[in-house]
């Protein structure tokens, strides 16, 4: 809403609205209104490019999708298929303290980081404990951020100028959103709840739900990582990864929920040979429904 039509609001440009979302006429609608930016979320994006191909599919004026939630294999298929638009990928939360845009293009990522980024805005990726579902302490009370390429809980400090008012009327999911003594004692930070990854260039990645990732064998179990992997597969639509308890073991392990593709039928095999290829062990689903 504030991007969409606040964004036309601001430029004085002209929004389209559609009453629902039409994968059969989503790229008519563009044709006929002259669309030059679209806004998305990723599974939107799924949508278009698991319709039939058409000889007209880049036949549109589309120079410009911004949006979040696209997945890296979804970003570059949609690209591929519907021509090189840019693609503005972002990350942020309408009660927030914190934000990110992705405006170079690198495909899975959710921003950059620069020196001048982290000094205006505070934020620290640090150590989460999934099987206790808290951070994770030292010695001195403190939180221990994470190394780069590890995967971290994102919070935001609460300043002045990068503020979080709360959940009105909700004091008590107020204050589970709130962390103290982060980094040195009185300090308050905003609790996203998102796993993020930060790599050697900069580039930060959204990793998971606090909550969508499961431990197996002493190992994480990212879902949405699976679910990367999986849907790679020709025959799958759609899959949702998540862990279940097993008797007389410890944590949980990986259960896959697929939906084929219409006409198509389910490959053991290949999806065997798929995910042993792609993932490691501890990662790859037992269980499939």
């Amino acid at each position: 809403l504030l991007i969409g039509i606040g964004g036309c609001l601001e430029v004085g440009a002209t929004c389209v609205l559609r009453p629902k979302f039409s994968v059969s006429n989503f790229w008519n609608d563009c044709r006929q209104y002259q669309v030059s930016v679209i806004q998305y979320v990723g599974e939107t994006m799924r949508y278009l490019c698991n319709a039939p191909k058409k000889d007209n599919d880049r036949d549109h004026s589309v120079r410009l999708a911004i949006g979040n939630g696209m997945k890296r294999e979804v970003w570059k298929e949609f690209l591929r298929r519907f021509g090189c638009l840019k693609v503005y990928e972002f990350y942020g939360a309408t009660e927030g303290n914190i934000g990110f845009i992705n405006y170079i293009g690198k495909a899975g990522a959710v921003g950059r980081i620069s020196f001048i980024h982290k000094k205006l805005v505070k934020f620290e990726l640090i150590q989460y404990d999934i099987d206790q579902n808290e951070v994770v302490r030292n010695e001195k009370g403190f939180c221990i951020p994470v190394a780069t390429g590890e995967t971290g809980l994102l919070v935001g400090k609460i300043t002045k100028k990068t503020p979080f008012h709360g959940y009105a009327g909700d004091l008590e999911k107020t204050k589970k959103k709130l962390l103290q003594d982060v980094l040195e004692k009185g300090d308050s930070y905003f609790n996203s709840g998102d796993l993020m990854m930060q790599d050697h260039d900069g580039f930060i990645y959204f990793q998971d739900r606090v909550g969508d990732t499961f431990r197996w064998k002493g190992e994480n179990v990212a879902t949405t990582e699976v679910e990367t992997i999986l849907v790679m597969l020709d025959f799958i639509q759609e899959v949702n990864v998540y862990g279940v308890p097993v008797p007389g073991h410890e944590g949980k392990i990986g259960m896959a929920a697929i939906r084929l593709k219409e006409g198509e039928s389910f490959d053991g095999k290949q999806l065997y040979e798929h995910t042993k290829n792609y993932l490691p062990s501890y990662a790859i689903p037992h269980f499939i429904r």
